[in-house]
């Protein structure tokens, strides 16, 4: 299908730093129908600074304003595991995708092969890391939350410079607060990034349900992703603003209606509704008892149905004509008996 939308379902680090839980989520993922499961993958020192602050809303969504670094070491699971969570899922059948967040991780999730490398929107700015991840050839998905225009075109030049091409290049329009208020969703931001890069746009979802991924996919998005977990009430950062195993299922669902139901773009009648042309039209009918010969006036007409007759656009070139029989009242006019 053309027009079908790669679905991510992202893990992110909803596991909380548990294999096992990965692979349950792994296995949700698949149930569900998403195309991926993406995770996060993280070398926490090498990603923070002792004193890197919590977002508020992490502080808000733990209880806790440790560092960055001391929640980020207890849900990220060591990159060695990476490579067991690409095997089961090539075992059931889901594709497996990770962000990056280090270089070490970079090289670690190379070896995988990967469909894609999924670059998150904090890094957007990181100049070495863009080089590294567009150095490698693979087609790249760029979430672009906090930015504006040109920081996106700078590094999309920074990728295409790597000799990356616009076909290989996604960007996802995003809003990092968790949970994104819809009065900053701003979808439309899609269209202007299309028109702005020439390249294929999508949607990273921080919202809370399902309806706001779901539009992005009427709007043309051609990449969703959104967050999930086992459960919301679990401890950690992203939780909260996740889908349940039951909303991931139904987000699928309706992204797969949506996009069937958005169709080819010519318009013309389907053949389900072509049955329902002759009893929804009107043709052109007799208002009263009339004799042979006479000449038709617009008083001697009524549009009615079925629409199987003279369509109601000719009226003005049956009117002045002359019947050829008699016709009684409510009779439905055809070409012969008019000349």
């Amino acid at each position: 299908m053309s027009n079908k939308v790669i679905i991510i379902a992202e893990a992110g680090v909803n596991h909380n730093g548990s294999i096992e839980l990965a692979y349950k989520m792994i296995d949700l993922a698949k149930e569900a129908g998403a195309d991926y499961v993406k995770f996060q993958t993280a070398i926490p020192k090498l990603v923070y600074s002792a004193n890197t602050p919590k977002a508020a809303y992490q502080i808000r969504n733990t209880g806790s304003d440790e560092p960055q670094i001391k929640m980020a070491e207890k849900i990220h699971l060591p990159v060695t595991d990476y490579k067991a969570l690409n095997d089961y899922c090539n075992k059931i059948g889901i594709k497996f995708l990770s962000t990056p967040f280090d270089h070490v991780s970079i090289d670690v999730l190379e070896e995988l092969d990967m469909d894609y490398f999924k670059i998150p929107s904090g890094e957007i700015t990181n100049l070495p890391y863009l080089k590294r991840i567009g150095s490698i050839g693979k087609p790249v998905i760029m979430s672009t939350g906090m930015a504006k225009l040109g920081e996106i075109e700078d590094a999309l030049e920074v990728l295409q410079s790597c000799g990356l091409r616009k076909d290989q290049l996604t960007i996802l329009h995003c809003n990092t607060e968790y949970p994104t208020p819809m009065v900053d969703v701003n979808l439309n931001a899609m269209h202007s990034m299309a028109l702005a890069f020439g390249v294929k746009v999508g949607y990273s979802d921080h919202t809370e349900g399902i309806e706001v991924p779901i539009a992005a996919v009427a709007l043309g998005a051609t990449v969703i992703e959104k967050h999930f977990t086992l459960d919301k009430s679990m401890e950690g950062p992203d939780h909260k603003a996740s889908l349940d195993p039951v909303e991931l299922k139904n987000m699928v669902r309706a992204i797969r209606n949506i996009e069937i139901a958005l169709g080819t773009g010519l318009k013309s009648p389907t053949e389900s509704e072509k049955k329902n042309i002759v009893v929804a039209r009107r043709s052109i009918h007799i208002l009263n008892n009339l004799d042979a010969g006479h000449i038709l006036t617009p008083q001697d007409l009524i549009m009615k149905r079925p629409g199987d007759g003279i369509s109601p656009m000719n009226i003005d070139v049956v009117l002045g004509k002359k019947l050829l029989r008699s016709m009684m009242d409510d009779e439905k006019l055809t070409w012969q008996d008019i000349q």
